[in-house]
C-alpha cells in the first residue's frame, strides 16, 4: 500500500528486523554523536540533551533570582511605613521581579523543557535546527544576565513589568532605565521566537514513522500549540517595544496625546501579547500534567481527544480576551461585553482538562510520589485561581477589584498553580532521563508541602487585603487600615516558599549528575518514547510507533530500539542524521544531515546581544560594529548549509532507501522560512492596526497623503521585485547552462527593485512635508515604511549572500534550497511593501 507521499507503508511490517547488526555500527554512531570533551566544546555544543539542560538551568536561575526580589518586596511590605527599601529601589525591584518572572523564567522554562524532551519524545535524534536552538539559548542567557545586572548599577527599569506610557515616556522616565527594558525584552522575545520555530518544525517534521497526529504525545501537542501562539502573540510586544523606543529616542509620538498619539495603543499591543502569554505558559504545563498524571495513575488519560481539542480551543480563544485587562479604560460597552464573555468562555476548555486529570486519577491508582504531589497540588491551586479569574471577568466586580491586591492574588494562583507546580512535577518526573541519580523522595515531600503551604499562606490573605482596598504596586501603606496582619502573614508565607526553593536547590546540588554514561531511567514507569535507552544521539534506532503509549503497548520496544532493530540505526558516512517525516501521517520523506557544533552561533548570539545592549547606552558606532559582526557570524554559520551530498539516498534500515536532500515545501527549511514570514507579517499587521487606531483617535490631525500618481512607480518596482523572486526558483531548475547564474541574477534584481521602491516611497512622503516627529500620522507612516524597508535591506544582504555563493561555486541546480528560501523571502517582502504603501496612501482617503 502506497501513501500520498509515495512511501510504501507496508515496509513498516519489516520492523523490528532480525538480522545481525554490522560490526562497529554502534561505535560509529557514538563517534558521530560524541559528547563535548573540552570547555570550548561544552560552549559550542548543539545537542538538544545538552542545550536543553543548559536552558532549564538558566530558567531556574532566573526563577531563583526573581524569587529573591520577591522576598525583598515582602520584607518591605511586612509592616506599615517600613523603611527597608527606598521608594525608587522598590520600584526597580518590583519591575524586575515581574519582568524576570514573565519574560526570563516562565516562557523560557517551558520552551527549554520542550527543547530537552521533544526529540526523545518524538523518537528523533535532535530537533531540525540545533544551532538555531543553541543560538536562542545563548542570546537569552547573555541578554537576560545583562538585563538583570542593570539592577546593581541603578539602571534597572522602574515603570512596572507592563511599562505603561506616559509613565515610561522621556518626560517621566528621562534616564536610560526604560531603554534597558525596551531593547532587552524585545531582543529576548526574538530568541523565544527562534525557539518556537525549532519546536514547530521539529514536532511537525521529525516524528518517528507511524506517529500520526492521533498518536502524537499530548505534551508534544501542547508544545506545538504553545509555539504557534508565540508566533502570533510575541510580534505584538516586539512592535510595542519598537514603537516606544522610537518615541523615546527619536521623538516619534505614538503615545503622546499632544501630537495625536494615545497611551491606550500601548495597552492594546501589550495585552494582545500579555493575556495570551498566560495560556502560552499554561498549555505546556497542562501537557506535562496530562503526561505525568497517567504515568502516576498507571492508566491512559481519560478523554485524551477532548483534552487535545481543549488545548486547541484555549489557544484560539485566548487571543480574544486581551482587553480583559482594560475594562476600566473607558472602552465602548459593546467591547466590554465581548471581552467579558470571551474571558469567561476561555475557562471552559481549561475545565475540560481539569476534569480529564481528575477522572484519570479516579480511574487508576494514583501514586503520590513527588511528581504526583506536585501535579495534584498544582491542580488544586490552579482551580482556585481559575475561580477568581471568572470573578474578575465579570465587569462590575472587576471595576471594584481592579488594581487591588485581589488581582495580585489571582495572578499568582493562576501562574504558580498553572505553571510553577507543574514545572516542578516535570523536573521530578523527567530528571532521571538526564541524571544518574533521581532527586530525594523524602526531601521532595518536604519541598512540596513547604511550597504548597507557603503559597497559600502568601497569597490567600491578599484576596482579603484587596477586597479591603489595598492597591497593588505600592511600596508602603499607612497603619490602622486592617492590612497589617494579612501583610505580615503573606511575608511569612513567602519566606516559607523561599525555604522550599532553597531546599530544592540543595537537593539538586546533592543528587543531580548529568551527562554521565548512564541515567537513572524510567523509575516512574512512563509510557513515552523519551524513556527509551539513549545517549548523546538520543535513540539508537528510530522506532516505528503503533500506539499512543508505545512503551506500555509495544512489548519489547525498548530492547529492540537499543539493539538497532529499527530505522537509521547507524551513522552513514560518519554524519549526524535524523529522519524527516510528513506532517500528518509521519511517513519518511528524507534523511536530514545535522550540522556538527561550531562557534559561529555562539559568536552570533554574543554580537547580537551586544548590538541591542550597546544601543541602550547610545554608543551608536560600537552598536553598528557589533551588528555587522553579528551579520558576519550568521552568514558564516549559514555558509556550509545546502552542501552537496556524496550519495542521493540512504538506506534507513531493511533495505528502505530515502533521499538525502529535498527542496520546496517538503523541506524543513521551507517550513522555517514560512514561520519567520508569519512573524514579520504579524508585526506589519499590528503596525497597520496601530495606524488605523491612531487615526480613529484624532482624525483631525491627519493630512492628505501624496498624490496617487506618484504611487505607480513604487508599486511597479515592487511588482518587478515580486516577479523576479517568483521566477528565480523556476530558473534554477531549468536544465540549461547558466540557469544558476540567471536565478542569482533574478534574486539580485529583486533586491535592488525592492530597495529602490522603498527609497522612492520615503522620498515622496518626505517631499510631502510630513515628518515623523510632527504627529502620530507621520510616526505611523514612517514606522510602517521603515518596517517594510528593513525587510528590503535584509533582502539586500540575502542578495549579496547568494552572489557570494554563486561566486564560490556553492550554488547548484541540484541543490535549489538556497534560491527557494531567498525567493520566498523576497516575494513576501514585495507583497508586504505593496500592502504598506497602499494602506498609507489610500486610507483614510486617497491623495489628490
Amino acid at each position: 500500500m502506497t501513501s500520498e507521499t509515495g512511501f510504501d507503508v507496508g515496509k513498516y511490517d519489516r520492523f523490528p528486523t532480525s538480522e545481525p547488526r554490522p560490526q562497529g555500527e554502534l561505535e560509529q554512531l557514538e563517534k558521530a554523536w560524541c559528547g563535548p570533551r573540552t570547555p570550548g566544546e561544552w560552549i559550542t555544543a548543539t545537542n538538544n540533551n545538552i542545550i536543553g539542560v543548559y536552558y532549564v538551568g538558566a530558567a531556574m536561575l532566573f526563577f531563583v533570582l526573581a524569587g529573591v526580589l520577591a522576598l525583598l518586596m515582602r520584607t518591605q511590605l511586612a509592616l506599615p511605613m517600613t523603611g527597608f527599601l527606598p521608594q525608587e529601589t522598590y520600584n526597580q525591584i518590583f519591575t524586575m521581579h515581574g519582568t524576570v518572572m514573565m519574560f526570563l523564567f516562565a516562557v523560557p522554562a517551558v520552551e527549554a523543557l520542550g527543547v530537552l524532551l521533544l526529540p526523545q519524545m518524538l523518537g528523533a535524534r535532535d530537533l531540525p535546527f540545533p544551532r538555531l536552538g543553541a543560538y536562542a539559548f545563548w542570546a537569552y542567557l547573555i541578554g537576560g544576565l545583562a538585563f538583570f545586572c542593570s539592577l546593581f548599577v541603578g539602571l534597572a527599569p522602574d515603570g512596572g513589568w507592563f511599562m505603561y506610557p506616559p509613565l515610561t515616556s522621556t518626560t517621566y522616565s528621562p534616564g536610560i532605565n526604560a531603554d534597558f527594558w525596551l531593547l532587552g525584552i524585545g531582543f529576548i522575545e526574538i530568541s523565544a521566537i527562534a525557539g518556537a520555530i525549532e519546536i514547530i518544525v521539529g514536532v511537525l517534521k521529525t516524528r518517528a514513522p507511524g506517529m500520526t497526529l492521533d498518536r502524537l504525545p499530548i505534551f508534544a501537542w501542547a508544545m506545538l500549540i504553545f509555539a504557534c501562539m508565540i508566533i502570533i502573540a510575541f510580534p505584538s510586544i516586539i512592535l510595542a517595544t519598537l514603537l516606544l523606543e522610537l518615541e523615546r529616542a527619536l521623538g516619534w509620538p505614538f503615545f503622546d496625546p499632544l501630537k495625536g498619539g494615545d497611551p491606550l495603543l500601548w495597552q492594546h499591543l501589550f495585552w494582545f501579547f500579555g493575556h495570551p502569554e498566560v495560556y502560552i505558559i499554561f498549555l505546556p504545563a497542562a501537557g506535562a500534567m496530562s503526561t505525568i498524571i497517567p504515568a502516576m495513575a498507571r492508566t491512559p488519560l481519560v478523554g485524551h481527544p477532548l483534552a487535545v481539542m481543549a488545548m486547541l480551543a484555549t489557544g484560539f480563544i485566548s487571543f480574544g480576551v486581551w482587553a480583559h485587562h482594560m475594562f476600566t479604560t473607558g472602552m465602548p460597552q459593546i467591547s466590554i461585553n465581548y471581552f467579558s464573555a470571551a474571558s469567561m468562555a476561555v475557562s471552559v476548555p481549561a475545565g475540560i482538562q481539569v476534569f480529564a486529570w481528575i477522572a484519570t486519577m479516579a480511574a487508576g491508582r494514583m501514586r503520590f510520589s513527588t511528581p504526583g504531589l506536585f501535579a495534584t497540588g498544582g491542580l488544586v491551586i490552579f482551580v482556585m485561581g481559575g475561580l477568581s479569574g471568572v470573578m474578575v471577568a465579570m465587569v462590575p466586580f472587576d471595576w471594584q477589584a481592579h488594581d487591588s491586591y485581589f488581582i495580585v492574588a489571582h495572578l499568582h494562583y493562576v501562574l504558580i498553580g498553572g505553571m510553577v507546580f507543574p514545572l516542578f512535577a516535570a523536573i521530578y518526573y523527567w530528571l532521571p532521563m538526564s541524571s544518574a541519580r533521581p532527586l530525594s523522595k523524602r526531601w521532595g515531600r518536604w519541598i512540596f508541602w513547604l511550597m504548597f503551604a507557603g503559597h497559600n499562606i502568601t497569597f490567600m490573605p491578599m484576596h482579603l487585603t484587596g477586597l479591603m482596598g489595598m492597591p497593588r504596586r505600592v511600596y508602603t501603606y499607612l497603619p490602622d487600615r486592617g492590612w497589617d496582619l494579612p501583610n505580615l502573614i503573606s511575608t511569612l508565607g513567602a519566606f516559607m516558599f523561599g525555604m522550599a526553593v532553597l531546599l530544592w536547590v540543595v537537593d539538586m546540588a546533592r543528587n543531580y549528575r548529568p551527562f554521565g554514561s548512564r541515567e537513572a531511567g524510567n523509575i516512574h514507569g512512563g509510557p513515552g518514547l523519551e524513556w527509551l535507552p539513549s545517549g548523546f544521539y538520543s535513540v539508537r534506532s528510530i522506532p516505528v510507533v503503533k500506539s499512543l503509549y508505545p512503551l506500555w503497548e509495544q512489548k519489547g520496544l525498548a530492547q529492540e530500539v537499543a539493539a538497532g532493530r529499527y530505522l537509521l540505526p547507524g551513522a552513514a558516512r560518519g554524519e549526524r542524521q535524523t529522519l524527516v517525516t510528513s506532517p500528518l501521517n509521519a511517513e519518511p520523506q528524507y534523511v536530514l544531515r545535522i550540522p556538527r557544533p561550531s562557534a559561529w552561533h555562539v559568536f552570533g548570539a554574543v554580537f547580537t546581544a551586544g548590538f541591542f545592549l550597546i544601543l541602550t547606552i547610545q554608543a551608536y558606532a560600537a552598536a553598528v560594529v557589533s551588528g555587522v559582526l553579528a551579520i558576519y557570524c550568521i552568514m558564516r554559520w549559514c555558509w556550509f548549509l545546502d552542501a552537496p551530498h556524496a550519495r542521493k539516498t540512504t538506506d534507513i534500515g531493511a533495505s528502505i532507501r530515502v533521499p538525502n536532500y529535498v527542496s520546496g515545501p517538503s523541506s524543513h527549511g521551507w517550513w522555517a522560512m514560512v514561520i519567520v514570514l508569519i512573524v514579520g507579517g504579524m508585526v506589519c499587521l499590528l503596525a497597520g492596526f496601530s495606524y488605523v487606531f491612531l487615526w480613529s483617535r484624532r482624525p483631525d490631525l491627519w493630512q492628505a497623503p501624496p498624490a496617487i500618481s506618484s504611487l505607480m512607480a513604487s508599486v511597479g518596482l515592487l511588482v518587478v521585485a515580486g516577479l523576479c523572486a517568483v521566477a528565480a526558483p523556476r530558473a534554477v531548475r531549468m536544465a540549461r547552462a547558466g540557469a544558476v547564474s540567471a536565478a542569482a541574477g533574478l534574486l539580485v534584481l529583486a533586491c535592488v527593485a525592492a530597495i529602490a521602491a522603498m527609497f522612492l516611497e520615503g522620498r515622496v512622503w518626505w517631499a510631502s512635508g510630513l515628518r515623523p516627529e510632527a504627529s502620530s500620522q507621520g510616526a505611523s507612516v514612517y514606522a510602517l515604511l521603515s518596517w517594510a524597508g528593513t525587510f528590503a535591506a535584509i533582502g539586500g544582504l540575502m542578495g549579496l549572500y547568494v552572489m557570494l555563493r554563486r561566486l564560490f561555486g556553492r550554488l547548484a541546480a541540484e541543490r535549489p534550497s538556497t534560491v527557494d528560501l531567498i525567493s520566498l523571502f523576497l516575494a513576501f517582502t514585495a507583497a508586504q511593501a505593496i500592502g504598506v504603501i497602499l494602506l498609507v496612501r489610500l486610507f483614510p482617503g486617497g491623495g489628490a
